[in-house]
């Protein structure tokens, strides 16, 4: 409830700010249509409106399977504005595990990309809760935004004819044009469920991490500040928005009436095509991300056509792909968090008088993990005990974070939230050193840790020397089964096209950089396996490694 001297913070007030402010600033483009900020609003008005209409009432849940198209864009204002609850599912996963998000939420409606409609078809019959779907069709079909048909009713019946559906399907554009810009904001909690985000479930079954409005909105914030968004700024969606809420830009962006430009998928051609054709000066991505995308520079010889601003995370870059975006043309911004404090949460603050230093040693500097966002909370480095470790750089301890960046817990998974926050912090899982500047550096996941002969060895130090051979472009390391030591390091390797290097030369080139005994024992040359959001996945690499064998490594 607002007063003279309170206003509960929610995202929602971003938009009706800079819609009053920049009504004719592009809010966004998607392919060869582009909407301004008071169009944009008004869609959000009449996705609102049509939610309400549908029955949605407040606390429901309301699940979007879309890539970075206008439907998720939109639904992360019209969904919260209706009362309900947004649930972004990722697009990569199977019917099964997308079944299993619909019914652990309980969501009651669900807008679909058309391209994802088989997903959905192989799982309709077991989604009771599931009361009314609306898809959204690819551009350029009838019903699309780029090609919006005469009437609702003659989008619905193509629709329903493509996809031989008995059930009324109606699509998105249809909706919208039938709904009211009639609505009334809820009245907002700002500590209530605006969205929730599940993990991937590598190890098990996902769990909903639930954010609330006053979190969004103060992460988007901190978005605003750390990348340095400005009203001109025009963001490149190359981080799906089912990932964190996209690291919660979705509000950022619109929170400084910058513009988002629309990706259905991330291809580095088109990536670099956008670049140069909207004046791109954000984007955001794994760091596997930013390889693809120097290699395609590489590869064609280009290099970004002005300053861009590149924020990374997911795993700590390597030194060699931080000086190859800053060699062509873009200041890397490294960001450290997890799916439980939506996204980014700590950032690698950059001192003006590092800028002199040599270029290996800025990248190694802006490697680390660094230090809170402002506003967001505190982080430390603590031992078993939950005492902190010596500032020395050295002393490894699990990252801990508390604060108003972090989730409210986890959905309907009380013993889960418990666990997650013993002691009054919330425990990331993640093994690092403290640098005696208060910075943070991640040296691996505590599953990763690989512990040979006692000796404990971080797969990611390994994995940063592999990648400065110059015929490597990838690589991930983990720990195999070892009849003497237990387990000991193998690196799986990705070569440079039209590269190659035999495996003991590069076990030779880490011999030269590391201890022994933290060098790779083998070397598998291959196509490393990754996430949606260009994570690798090493809980892959090491079921092979591990099959049929007592130990396992989870």
């Amino acid at each position: 409830m607002q007063t003279a001297n309170f206003a509960p913070l929610t995202p929602l007030s971003f938009l009706e700010r800079t819609a009053d402010t920049y009504p004719d600033q592009t809010a966004f483009v998607y392919e060869s249509h582009r909407e301004d900020y008071s169009r944009f609003r008004r869609r959000v008005y009449r996705l609102a409106s049509a939610l309400r209409a549908a029955g949605m009432v407040t606390g429901d849940r309301v699940a979007v399977l879309a890539p970075n198209t206008p439907p998720i864009l939109e639904a992360h204002f019209g969904v919260p504005l209706a009362g309900a609850q947004l649930v972004a599912i990722n697009t990569r996963l199977s019917p099964g595990e997308v079944r299993t998000i619909l019914r652990h939420s309980g969501a009651r409606l669900l807008i679909v990309d058309e391209e994802l409609w088989p997903t959905i078809a192989a799982i309709r019959d077991d989604l009771e809760d599931l009361e009314r779907i609306i898809v959204d069709p690819l551009p350029g079909t009838p019903g699309s935004s780029a090609n919006a048909p005469e009437s609702p009713a003659a989008a619905t019946k193509s629709l329903q004819s493509s996809r031989g559906e008995a059930e009324e399907l109606a699509t998105y554009e249809a909706v919208l044009a039938a709904a009211s810009e009639d609505v009334q904001a809820p009245d907002v909690d700002e500590r209530g469920v605006i969205s929730i985000n599940y993990t991937s479930g590598t190890t098990g079954e996902p769990k909903g991490v639930m954010y609330h409005h006053r979190g969004a909105f103060l992460n988007a914030l901190g978005e605003v500040i750390e990348a340095q968004l400005q009203p001109q700024s025009v963001y490149l969606w190359t981080l799906p928005m089912f990932h964190c809420n996209g690291w919660c830009y979705p509000w950022a962006v619109t929170a400084i009436g910058a513009t988002h430009v629309l990706l259905r998928r991330v291809a580095p051609p088109e990536i670099l095509r956008l670049v140069a054709a909207e004046g791109v000066t954000h984007l955001s991505g794994a760091p596997t991300v930013l390889t693809s995308i120097a290699q395609e520079m590489e590869r064609t010889g280009s290099a970004f056509p002005r300053r861009i601003k590149a924020v990374t995370a997911g795993a700590p870059p390597s030194p060699r792909v931080l000086r190859t975006m800053e060699e062509l043309g873009a200041d890397v911004l490294h960001v450290y968090g997890l799916t439980e404090v939506y996204g980014p949460f700590t950032v690698c603050a950059w001192h003006p008088e590092w800028d002199e230093l040599e270029q290996g040693e800025r990248a190694s500097l802006k490697s680390r993990q660094g230090v809170p966002y402002i506003g967001l909370g505190e982080a430390r480095v603590a031992d078993s005990h939950g005492d902190d470790v010596p500032r020395d750089g050295e002393t490894l301890g699990e990252v801990l974070l508390r604060g108003n960046g972090v989730m409210l817990g986890y959905y309907r998974n009380p013993g889960a939230t418990e666990k997650a926050f013993e002691g009054g912090w919330f425990h990331t899982g993640d093994i690092g050193v403290w640098h005696p500047d208060g910075y943070i550096e991640l040296k691996d996941r505590a599953k990763d840790i690989i512990i040979s002969g006692g000796e404990n060895i971080s797969t990611q130090e390994v994995e940063k020397v592999i990648v400065e051979h110059p015929a490597v472009l990838e690589a991930a390391v983990i720990g195999i089964p070892d009849e003497k030591w237990g387990e000991v390091p193998k690196a799986f390797v990705t070569l440079r096209p039209g590269m190659d290097v035999a495996a003991e030369e590069l076990i030779d080139f880490c011999r030269a950089r590391l201890a022994h005994f933290k060098c790779p024992k083998g070397i598998a040359f291959t196509d490393l396996p990754k996430t949606s959001t260009g994570k690798i996945q090493k809980h892959v690499l090491r079921e092979s490694e591990w099959q049929g064998r007592e130990k396992r490594i989870n």
